[in-house]
């Protein structure tokens, strides 16, 4: 066995990235699918109800709260997609700027405050998921937990992205050393 080779069936930090990186991969692809599926609803209902409103003169009652609903889970998936794919709003004018080490550190002092209210957010959507459980909406009838549930699952998704990018900076820093973005980390 070579030095930097761990023995079978043992994790390394490297194995341990790997595997994250594969399951936040195949909630992504889930995450994707929600999306499409969420634009579609929306794509379908909101001609409906605008047809329904000016043609028949009869607006249906449930589909506001569908395409709300739909709207919701779009946002949040699409957000962590987003993220994943290095879409996110960044200002790296000073990080740019900074020499290596201070980038790297200012890089994960954002990461780790980014986890922070990432961890808070998915903690309190949890919690109105759970509050809202047993209210029903009006027109559809179904619960309120389904489309609260966008929030910790969007969120919950976005702070293990957040966790394998800081563990990527950590576990390999030598792919790192662009600036910003999923160009690299530092």
């Amino acid at each position: 066995m070579k030095e930097n080779e761990a023995a079978p069936g043992v994790f390394t930090k490297a194995s341990s990235l790997y595997v994250l990186s594969g399951v936040n991969g195949v909630l992504i692809k889930f995450a994707q699918g929600i999306t499409i599926l969420t634009m579609a609803i929306m794509a379908v209902v909101i001609p409906y109800e605008v047809a329904g409103r000016y043609l028949l003169e009869a607006m249906p009652s449930w589909s506001g709260e569908a395409a709300t609903f739909s709207l919701v889970w779009l946002s949040m998936m699409g957000a962590a997609i987003g993220l994943r794919k290095g879409y996110q709003i960044s200002l790296t004018t000073v990080i740019d700027r900074l020499p290596y080490r201070a980038a790297r550190i200012a890089r994960g002092g954002s990461l780790c405050l980014m986890l922070a209210l990432l961890l808070i957010m998915t903690w309190y959507g949890l919690q109105q998921t759970l509050i809202n459980l047993s209210q029903t909406s009006p027109a559809l009838e179904i619960s309120m937990a389904l489309p609260y549930a966008a929030l910790p699952a969007g969120f919950g998704l976005m702070l293990l992205i957040t966790i394998e990018d800081l563990a990527g900076m950590f576990l390999s820093p030598e792919d790192n050393r662009k600036t910003s973005g999923k160009e690299g980390i530092c």
